[in-house]
């Protein structure tokens, strides 16, 4: 799902003037053409539909803004790559139209970044880099209209290595994270982008490279734009069956703080341990002859076992292992806590432990609710007047955060204070 954005105009080419189609430039088969237009004309349909779903069901999530802006410009790059646009067009004009592809590259990381990332936010940074690449790529197109500067080795060369590093960006946030994602749909997702766009990144931009002046031949540009069909074609099924479920977060809603057992409190009363039946040669039975013989219209077959009931009874008891093991245990202060430690720990496979923190806790990512103990325990810790002279740094630590910083802009997203002031208040009102 990474684009092709290699140099599709290379400096010191010849400019091409409307109304002057020299013959060589025209497609060389009708056949070819109508394949090459109708694959384009479908790309953009899905292009629409993806903008569509992602607009209406999410406006206000950068991950749905992103993904319509990249869409867009994806539009934009279909347009503009088309064999025909590029043989009638003047390079000159074409400059915002490569422009915006170039920059398809840029969205793609943000895009990845937002989807993958519940906190994420757009920041100047990303804003710059696609300015910044966007000019780049209109100076080259622009330049190759009035000849060859000086600087254009430098320029193309710059240009070229565009797709490569924001693939390779964009792999990087899918895979960033991977294990703390507890939305196992979203997981997968990861996987298809990761392997497709920077696979079809990388194979367009060599194909581009060892084409004469940059230009992809009819077949290769057919076959570029079928490529790209089918990812988006996969992308849009997906997206399309999870935006309003797995995909986005169902509403911005703070989580509620998880209670935590006080350190001075007494333990909890062990449960009962169940009464275990006699075993069957223990317990006194009549002899088969004092028995009488069931009618054999009142005998039945053995009733069997509810596989629905026991899947809930032990998502049950693993549901209380897991809070035990987190309010009572405090296994939150492990600074090196993981989804896989704490699997270990419960002796359940991951995917199990995964599914229930997503699915019966709400929660999408596992840093997200190991936090939600350490704040709570940071929280409890602030508003006790025994421990108003400890400071915020030994309670965040203690807590199992490993800095200020993380620990200060959790708590002031949890709460809406700083801790110093939260700690203030709380003493004000005892």
């Amino acid at each position: 799902m990474a684009f092709d954005l290699a140099a599709r105009t290379v400096v010191g080419s010849p400019p091409v003037i409307v109304g002057r189609l020299h013959v060589d430039r025209m497609p060389a088969a009708l056949p070819s053409t109508l394949l090459d237009a109708a694959l384009r004309g479908a790309l953009l349909a899905l292009l629409l539909l993806l903008a569509f779903v992602l607009g209406r069901d999410r406006p206000r999530l950068p991950a749905a803004r992103a993904g319509v802006a990249l869409t867009l410009g994806l539009g934009v790059q279909v347009i503009g790559s088309a064999p025909m646009f590029e043989a009638l067009v003047p390079w000159f004009w074409q400059a915002p139209l490569v422009a915006v592809s170039v920059g398809n590259g840029v969205l793609f990381w943000v895009f990845v970044q937002a989807l993958f990332d519940d906190d994420f936010s757009l920041r100047p940074l990303h804003v710059v880099a696609w300015i910044a690449v966007a000019v780049l790529a209109a100076f080259n197109c622009a330049a190759g209209a009035g000849g060859a500067p000086m600087l254009a080795p430098v320029t193309m060369s710059l240009q070229r290595a565009v797709p490569l590093v924001f693939a390779v960006l964009a792999a990087l946030a899918a895979v960033a994270h991977w294990r703390e994602d507890l939305v196992e749909k979203r997981r997968r997702l990861r996987v298809f982008i990761v392997v497709t766009g920077v696979g079809y990144s990388v194979g367009m931009l060599a194909v581009r490279l060892v084409s004469p002046h940059g230009r992809l031949s009819e077949l290769s540009a057919t076959m570029d734009v079928a490529m790209l069909l089918a990812i988006v074609a996969v992308v849009t099924w997906r997206m399309v069956r999870l935006a309003g479920s797995d995909l986005f977060p169902v509403a911005q809603v703070p989580a509620a703080m998880p209670m935590v057992v006080p350190e001075d409190a007494s333990p909890p009363p062990a449960e009962p341990s169940p009464i275990e039946p006699l075993p069957v040669e223990e317990i006194a039975t009549p002899a088969p002859a004092d028995l009488p013989a069931p009618p054999p219209s009142e005998a039945g077959p053995t009733p069997q076992p509810d596989p629905e009931l026991a899947a809930d009874l032990a998502e049950d008891r693993l549901a209380e292992s897991l809070q035990h093991v987190m309010a009572v245990d405090r296994a939150y202060r492990s600074e090196d806590l993981s989804i896989a430690s704490l699997a270990a720990r419960l002796s359940v496979p991951e995917y199990r432990l995964r599914r229930l923190i997503n699915q019966r806790l709400g929660h999408r990512n596992f840093s997200a609710f190991v936090n939600g103990f350490r704040l709570a325990e940071a929280m409890a810790a602030l508003a006790d007047l025994a421990k108003r002279d400890l400071p915020v740094l030994t309670i965040a630590l203690t807590a199992g955060f490993q800095s200020i910083g993380p620990f200060n802009r959790a708590f002031k997203v949890a709460t809406g204070l700083t801790p110093t002031e939260f700690r203030k208040q709380k003493l004000a009102e005892s």
